[in-house]
């Protein structure tokens, strides 16, 4: 009998809703960890996460099971209900809706990887805004300023 086989690889990047600085360094590895545990429960795999403040990027190793697009509303719903369970954030919180979602090789994964875990010192040098940018131009994405993220910088 065949069976499916793939090797998709996916950087998404998604926003905080207001780009509001709501992912607080006291609760950022447990917020990480559910994602992680909604990517795996879709029987996807994560290599690479990092929350920062306003934004998250998660590198992912698809399934052929779930679309790019049900996952991300899985991820963004699942996390913004803990969230708001758990209290971490005055308020309510959600995510911007839209993500970015960046296609990969095999032979790019280490890099990819690396990319994503040194957030923190990445955005010493280049705003989010900067970055986005360039991953859209970078990837050759066609995109209409009206409808991407909220950048406040």
């Amino acid at each position: 009998m065949p069976n499916t086989y793939t090797q998709l690889y996916i950087q998404f990047v998604f926003c905080s809703k207001g780009r509001e600085n709501s992912i607080r360094e006291s609760f950022r590895d447990e917020l990480e960890k559910v994602i992680c545990g909604i990517v795996s429960n879709h029987q996807c795999k994560t290599y690479a996460i990092y929350c920062n403040p306003d934004h998250t990027h998660i590198f992912v190793g698809m399934h052929p099971a779930i679309s790019p697009a049900k996952l991300m509303e899985q991820v963004k719903s699942g996390s913004s209900n803990w969230l708001n369970e758990k209290k971490y954030i005055q308020g309510k919180f959600s995510w911007q809706s839209g993500y970015g979602a960046f296609s990969y090789s095999r032979s790019q994964i280490d890099r990819v990887v690396n990319y994503v875990l040194n957030q923190r010192e990445h955005h010493k040098k280049q705003t989010f805004r900067e970055e986005y940018m360039t991953l859209l131009t970078k990837f050759e994405i066609n995109y209409d300023e009206r409808y991407l993220f909220e950048f406040y910088e």
